[in-house]
């Protein structure tokens, strides 16, 4: 959890965490971030697609995306990121938005999800609806103004 629990409001859709690591690039993978994300123990793995004005140990806010190889609405279960430490390959959760061609999902934090199969829209979802996806390589964080 983050201390002391945050009071501020955030845009829907947006993350809340701590930046737990910045990962240098290497020959076989691009730099990347550990997002922290409070009550949970995931540690996701991030593409920065600005600079991240923040410390190691700080709280960042800011939006989630990844692209989706295909969503589907299913019955049961709940929110969950696999795997909880590294990069995301399977998302699950409830629609808490659609807005343009982004399926945006409550898996325990704010994921916007662009469906890549050409069978699909977004506009095919809706809110409340529980989806599963796998996730392709690449998921990127976009720190809030």
């Amino acid at each position: 959890m983050i201390t002391p629990s945050p009071t501020s409001k955030l845009q829907p859709g947006q993350a809340r965490g701590i930046l737990e690591a910045i990962v240098a690039e290497t020959a076989t993978r691009p730099g990347h971030i550990v997002l922290g994300v409070p009550d949970t123990s995931y540690q996701l793995h991030l593409l920065p697609t600005a600079a991240v004005g923040t410390a190691v140990g700080g709280r960042l806010v800011g939006t989630i995306r990844a692209t989706a190889r295909r969503i589907d609405a299913v019955g049961t279960g709940g929110g969950y990121v696999e795997p909880v430490a590294g990069r995301p390959r399977r998302v699950q959760g409830r629609v808490l938005s659609v807005d343009g061609g982004v399926v945006v999902v409550d898996a325990g934090v704010p994921i916007h999800c662009t469906p890549t199969d050409p069978r699909q829209t977004a506009a095919t979802f809706e809110a409340g609806q529980l989806v599963s996806m796998d996730v392709l390589d690449g998921a990127t964080f976009t720190p809030a103004g």
